[in-house]
């Protein structure tokens, strides 16, 4: 009865758009007020658990280094050098667009912010080129969604510290498939260049002096995913460590390599920090209360009998779990269903006997597919509202680069080896 009110409550919320954390204080006191087991001061004290955790610090720690990367030079640097690596490219800005997303997503952790950033650099540039605005934006937008499995993704440490799966594997096992959408979407923007004609013409070659320059200074910056990866491998530091480490180099780059970074633009960035690091908190912490109460009530354990019984396969797991996220990820931020239904799926994977870090980059990958669909798609809106596209066009035009996601979620669930070799052979 009382779990029945709370996701009635949960529901309705959701349809009258209140902020996702609020929707999940809200009905988890409900629970507690149709539940006289149970007080109040359980739920605080199960929302201030939920975030009193050394691991979630990984997640602050990179927030914070990717935003100081705006601030430091190093975001034009790597604009620089996927133009120069693109530049013969049919189609080379959306291609830059492509690699762009790439490079950044070993560095900002963050696909909102990725999708923000290339919506103000490079779309007026492609629509100058001859793109039009709304195939632009949905470009931008996809190509943002490569960002959460290329190590240091907020989601890959989230889902890790949640589901107690190695964030060191997880990070090892999004590089394969990253680099897979990457070649994917770069395959698809050849395609649409040599069909609309747009950026076919020949250009000159680069110099070897012009790639060795734009290497030079993209260099320091692409080191940082190396140094990460490898420093938590060979057991130097742990993940939380990486993520400290990450911001002390990001301001080294600014602060003394690059010297762009002035004193009120780290302000600035910190405090752009603080912002979103608390609304990313308040997430986890209400999250954290309403997964008690989903655990309280053993729909863990219901949901995996029912599912065993009725689908026997791994294969046919897939591809209901490819189905259902695609629906959540139309109505539930991805951060707030990695929280709410990682617990869920853990029991699951024992009796199929899939490995956590191969479902965790599926399942991010899944989820991370509904930020670019109506009614709640957070990336669509981010990267319409800056580029004033009609969300009518959005939805047209993003409709190829949703089937290469999907394919690619296919691939990710049916070819293990693809998110596992790395993290096995290492």
């Amino acid at each position: 009865m009382a779990l029945t009110v709370a996701l009635l409550i949960l529901l309705g919320l959701f349809l009258l758009n209140v902020p996702i954390a609020f929707a999940l204080i809200i009905s988890s006191v409900a629970y507690i007020f149709f539940n006289d087991g149970y007080s109040s001061e359980i739920l605080v004290q199960r929302m201030i658990g939920g975030i009193e955790s050394i691991p979630l610090l990984a997640i602050i720690f990179f927030i914070t280094a990717g935003i100081l990367m705006n601030y430091t030079g190093i975001t034009s640097r790597m604009l620089t050098f996927a133009q120069m690596v693109t530049n013969r490219l049919p189609g080379s800005l959306a291609q830059v667009n492509v690699v762009l997303s790439t490079l950044m997503g070993g560095l900002s952790g963050s696909n909102i912010a990725d999708a923000a950033m290339q919506s103000k650099i490079l779309v007026p540039e492609m629509e100058r080129k001859g793109y039009s605005r709304a195939f632009s934006t949905a470009l931008t937008a996809g190509t943002s969604l490569i960002t959460p499995i290329i190590p240091p993704g907020i989601a890959l440490i989230l889902y890790g510290f949640i589901g107690n799966v190695s964030i060191g594997s997880m990070f090892l096992a999004g590089i394969i498939p990253g680099a897979i959408l990457c070649i994917s979407f770069m395959v698809y923007v050849h395609v649409y260049a040599k069909k609309h004609k747009i950026e076919t013409e020949s250009k000159e070659k680069t110099t070897l002096k012009y790639f060795f320059l734009t290497l030079k200074d993209a260099f320091l910056a692409l080191l940082l995913p190396v140094i990460i990866i490898g420093g938590i491998r060979f057991g130097i530091f742990s993940a939380t460590e990486a993520g400290a480490i990450a911001v002390f180099y990001a301001l080294f780059l600014g602060l003394i390599v690059y010297r762009e970074m002035k004193l009120s633009q780290l302000i600035s960035a910190l405090i752009e920090t603080v912002h979103t690091a608390a609304a990313i908190l308040i997430i986890i912490a209400a999250g954290s209360a309403f997964a008690w109460v989903l655990t309280l009530e053993r729909v863990p354990q219901r949901m995996t009998m029912f599912m065993v019984e009725y689908i026997s396969s791994p294969i046919m797991f897939f591809f209901v779990v490819l189905i259902f996220l695609l629906i959540i990820g139309m109505f539930i931020e991805g951060n707030v269903s990695i929280i709410i239904l990682t617990p869920l799926f853990m029991p699951m994977l024992l009796e199929y006997g899939i490995d956590p870090v191969h479902f965790g980059i599926f399942f991010i990958v899944c989820i991370s597919i509904g930020t670019l669909t109506p009614p709640l798609g957070t990336v669509m809106y981010t990267t319409c509202s800056i580029t004033n596209t009609k969300v009518e066009k959005f939805v047209v035009a993003s409709s190829p680069f949703l089937i290469l996601l999907v394919v690619v979620a296919f691939l990710i669930a049916f070819i293990p080896s693809l998110s596992m070799w790395l993290p096995n052979t290492f």
